[in-house]
């Protein structure tokens, strides 16, 4: 391998503490990625790596070398950029689901036909990812963020509704506020950061209600959540966006619009630690200029911790 894919390799096996997901990243077989390695340290005169059965670790003058190389990789991909005027390469993304379906994926022809020379890896889920270790180079996720040493910007807000079955109101009845919910149900959504269900949520004025109702069926994604609304197993809130033709054709009814959720944020994000690509950069001010007016975000400030 020549010395600049080798500095590649070199980053890759740190983000995927990995070298074989990092060769299989490379096109190179895991042979050549250890041979490659090891020329590299002893061309330098030092480890880089600390190897185990189980997981590849940077030494300390490994880390001072990959932080060197992001840089410089980084500064090669801008060059070419520059010179050649196109973003090319493999860039990996995750998106929540429906938002994928929705909005992103109709959207994407007119980005990948900018962009011949770039190919796009979208994944979707609402799960937490680890984008250096799983080697994803963005994702975005709804909800408030919690602390983390990832960058962050703001993509707009989702309107949130609260909606049941015809089926499912004909037998426990529609309520006129909160206080009504005595009796009903809810579809408990589990979090995949917590582990338990998020509870409703209503807004009175400027007072926001918590409740937990009881739940038969917990799921943990918002298409199971949707289809079981759908079926009649209780009362479920998301986005009013992946609502909208049950609400228009009348197989979901929304329920107490006047004490609606608060709207959910919506943000891509993306590792800190390392320069931001161009391809990259393109395709977050994509995304910026993409959902933005999709979700015709609200005007109160939003505050929900999302389903993540």
């Amino acid at each position: 391998m020549d010395r600049l894919a080798t500095l590649d390799l070199f980053v890759r096996i740190v983000d995927r503490g990995s070298f074989s997901a990092a060769a299989a990243d490379c096109g190179v077989s895991r042979p050549v990625a250890t041979a490659a390695i090891k020329a590299l340290e002893h061309r330098l005169g030092t480890r880089l790596l600390h190897r185990s059965t189980r997981h590849v670790r940077p030494t300390v003058e490994g880390t001072a070398y990959y932080r060197r190389c992001v840089a410089i990789l980084a500064d090669i991909e801008d060059a070419d950029r520059g010179a050649s005027g196109a973003v090319a390469g493999l860039l990996r993304a995750d998106v929540v689901g429906r938002l994928a379906r929705m909005i992103v994926l109709p959207a994407l022809p007119d980005f990948l036909a900018r962009h011949p020379a770039l190919t796009v890896h979208l994944g979707e889920g609402e799960r937490f990812v680890d984008l250096v270790r799983e080697g994803v180079d963005c994702v975005v996720r709804a909800g408030t963020l919690p602390e983390s040493d990832m960058i962050a910007r703001h993509l707009g807000v989702m309107e949130e509704v609260t909606v049941a079955s015809p089926e499912y109101l004909a037998r426990h009845g529609t309520p006129a506020s909160p206080d009504e919910l005595g009796g009903h149900q809810m579809i408990g959504f589990v979090s995949s950061r917590t582990g338990q269900p998020l509870p409703l949520e209503f807004t009175r004025g400027d007072e926001v209600i918590e409740m937990l109702l009881p739940a038969r069926l917990l799921v943990g994604g918002a298409d199971t959540g949707a289809a079981a609304a759908r079926l009649g197993f209780g009362l479920a809130q998301a986005p009013r966006h992946g609502f909208a033709d049950d609400l228009a054709n009348g197989t979901l009814v929304e329920i107490l619009p006047g004490f609606p959720p608060m709207p959910t944020p919506l943000s891509v994000l993306y590792p800190s630690n390392r320069q931001l690509s161009p391809r990259v950069r393109v395709f977050v001010d994509w995304l910026v200029d993409v959902i933005g007016p999709a979700l015709h975000p609200g005007t109160r400030h939003a505050r929900r911790t999302g389903r993540s």
